[in-house]
């Protein structure tokens, strides 16, 4: 599978905070956090259910991978993303590991291994 995600019986907001926190005890700062459903309401359209976009980043591991290959780039910034779906809080990621398949790259590939690993913990303590 392309992605790694669960679910928790935490609210939406109480989800991000403990994510929030479990990110930062691996170094990883959350850059940019993306309401896609205020969004699609200021543009006159309807998400039933809250979904957010939390754009993730260690700037360590962002320079490791970029100096090994910069087409990893093109994956850069991490989403992990949290969202309400059948009264469900989830919280997914696609995984590196995944999207590093398309670079053909064994030395990223190790590294993104790595980064999977940390993020799956990071939302597993969030659960």
């Amino acid at each position: 599978m392309f992605h790694y995600t669960v679910e928790t019986n935490k609210t939406l907001n109480e989800t991000v905070t403990s994510l929030e926190e479990s990110l930062k005890e691996e170094q990883f700062g959350v850059l940019w956090q993306f309401n896609i459903q205020d969004k699609l309401e200021e543009k006159g359209l309807e998400l039933d259910d809250p979904f957010l976009v939390l754009e993730v980043c260690n700037p360590k591991e962002a320079q490791r991978v970029l100096t090994e290959n910069k087409m990893v780039g093109y994956f850069l910034p991490c989403k992990i993303v949290v969202y309400e779906d059948e009264s469900k809080t989830k919280i997914g990621m696609p995984k590196p590991t995944a999207l590093i398949e398309m670079v053909n790259d064994n030395a990223v590939k190790e590294l993104a291994e790595d980064i999977e690993k940390r993020l799956i913990k990071c939302i597993d303590q969030a659960v």
